[in-house]
Parts: C-alpha cells; structure tokens; sequence
C-alpha cells in the first residue's frame, strides 16, 4: 500500500504482516450492559454452543472463535441490543477516557454511535453526554443505534465538530477522528487500497487538525480529551498530537500504561510516596500488556512518549490513542 511506504522497515513488515493476519480475524463483541450483564450475554452464547473468551483487559468483552457476524445478527441478543460487534481496538478509547457519572461528554465524531454507547454503559447511563455527526444519514444511523443500545441522556447534534460554539464546554471529550483507516486494511482489498490516497491523507490530517483544536478549546480545565484514529500512520497520529500540544500550551499527554502498578500487599506496608505535584496522571488499562489478548503496542521512530500506538494483528485492528490532559487553573 503506497500510505506505508514510507514506514521503516521493522514497522512497515509488522504492519504488512498484521494486514494479512487480519484475514482471518475473528468476530469479538462488547456486553451491552446497559440492557444484560456478560453473564447474560455468556449464559446465551454458551445455550447455542458458541465458543467464545473473555478478554482480560475489558469484563464486557468476548472474542468469538467458531461464528461469522451473519451468524450472531439472527441471535435474540443481538437484535435486542444486548450485544455490540465492535473491534478490540475501537473500545480501548473510551475505556482510556475513563468517564464519570455526573460529567459532561462529548463524543466529537460519534456516529454510528458504538463508542457513545460505550461511554453510556461505563457511566450507567449516568452522565450528561453530547454526540456530534455533520452528515444527515450518520446522525439517524447514530440516532437509531443509540435507541436500540439503550442509551439515555444523549444530545445528539447534527453538527461540523469543527465549528462548535466555545460556548459548549466539557469535563471530558473523545475524538475518534476522520482518518484514513490504514489500521483496518485486510490484504488483498483492492477497493480499499485504491481509497487510501496521499490526496486522502492530505484531507484528513486537515480535518484532524481542526478537530484538535475545536476539542482542546472546549475541554474544561482538568479536563481530558481521548484522541483516536484507526491508523497506523505518525502523519495522523503522534505529529496531530505534537502539534497541537505546541498550539496548546495548557495541555500534556497522560501516559498510557498496560498494566497497574504493582499495589502493597499488607495494609501495614509504608505508604507509597505520592505523585509529584505538576506530575501528570496516567491513563491505566489493567492487564493489557501481557497474555494472549494483550494489547500489541507497536513501537516506532516518530512515537509521541505516553500515547500508543496498536499494531494491526489476528485479533487486533491498527489503531492510535492519546490521552490528553489540561491544566486545571490555580
């Protein structure tokens, strides 16, 4: 593919290597847990022997081993929104985002509504959430899923993210950017290669740019924005984001770590000594940095420190995350 042409030889051959993986990836849901537990969900599956694994990282998610898709839209569950198809990678961002019950979202590019869905079911329909699509058929796309998935206090605007009045303002903000979708290539999709342009790229990194600065400008002080493309490209990825920090003085990335830190193991262990003031707080995801559904970070030359980057793999579409934090005001 010409987009990664470019790419040093160690990390081009692991993506190339991921494309034709991703051939034979297998099906993986989240839990809607807005409408049934996991439980439920396992309960179902394990009634109509299909054989699934829970994924370490995430309670609510589960790869399935032995269905196609086609297979699971004919289950009850999936008809009645017990169950999302979504990607491994697509729910590690709002997972990052960490949103609270009582804060106010915004979900800049939501349709078609898997990752707002996500952040309703993490908060228990409990925050206050807004989610912006600029095209018509998206928004009732959008509009449509968040009804069957059961999610509550949603505003959907049918607006350019882009040109948000600074009026809005937001505790937290995910913007899972317009990009060239270089993470989610299969080898062999000629129809998709022929898309993915330099002319595309010179688009979307435009666009991106926009966004950036519309969602740091509307994010609250100590507040936190999640930023997330589907590529494997540092154009759209780490350089959007070293930009923007150079254009927003206010604001530094959150480490993103795999696994939690090691935690004394007696009450009566002398406590551990605090974070520094001015010490930004990390982004956790537990258990993602080691098994077999471990989250592959894909290391390489123009990495941003602190955010990651996901090689694309059998079980995994390429994927970037960066945690974004501003400071709050003294």
């Amino acid at each position: 593919m010409q987009l990664i042409e470019h790419l040093d030889q160690q990390t081009r051959t692991i993506v190339e290597t991921g494309y034709r993986e991703a051939l034979e990836r297998p099906v993986t849901l989240r839990a809607n847990t807005l409408k049934a537990t996991v439980d439920d969900v396992c309960r179902d599956l394990n009634a109509r022997d299909i054989v699934y694994e829970r994924v370490p990282w995430y309670d609510d998610a589960l790869v399935v081993r032995d269905a196609r898709e086609r297979d699971l839209w004919e289950l009850d569950i999936y008809r009645e929104g017990h169950i999302y198809l979504q990607s491994l990678s697509s729910m590690l961002p709002p997972l990052l985002l960490e949103p609270r019950a009582g804060a106010d979202i915004l979900d800049m590019c939501a349709a078609p509504g898997g990752k707002t869905a996500q952040i309703a079911a993490l908060t228990g329909n409990a925050a206050h959430l807004t989610a912006c699509e600029m095209s018509a058929p998206r928004a009732e796309k959008l509009t449509h899923n968040l009804d069957k998935l059961g999610a509550a206090n949603v505003n959907v605007m049918r607006t350019d993210a882009r040109k948000l009045d600074e009026f809005f303002s937001f505790d937290q903000i995910l913007l899972d950017a317009p990009c060239t979708g270089t993470g989610t290539y299969r080898a062999g999709d000629e129809r998709a290669e022929k898309r993915m342009t330099p002319q595309l790229l010179a688009k979307v990194t435009k666009s991106q740019r926009a966004l950036l600065d519309r969602a740091l400008t509307v994010l609250k002080p100590g507040g936190t924005l999640v930023y997330s493309t589907c590529s494997v490209l540092a154009e759209e990825n780490d350089d959007q984001v070293r930009a923007a920090l150079k254009r927003h003085r206010d604001c530094e990335v959150a480490p993103i770590l795999l696994d939690a830190p090691a935690e004394t193991e007696a009450d009566d262990q002398p406590e551990r000594p605090r974070a520094a003031k001015d010490e930004v707080r990390p982004a956790i995801l537990a258990n993602a940095g080691s098994g077999p559904l471990r989250c592959p970070a894909l290391e390489h030359e123009c990495a941003l420190a602190g955010t990651l980057t996901v090689a694309p793999t059998r079980l995994f579409e390429g994927f970037y995350v960066a945690v974004i934090r501003k400071k709050a005001r003294t």
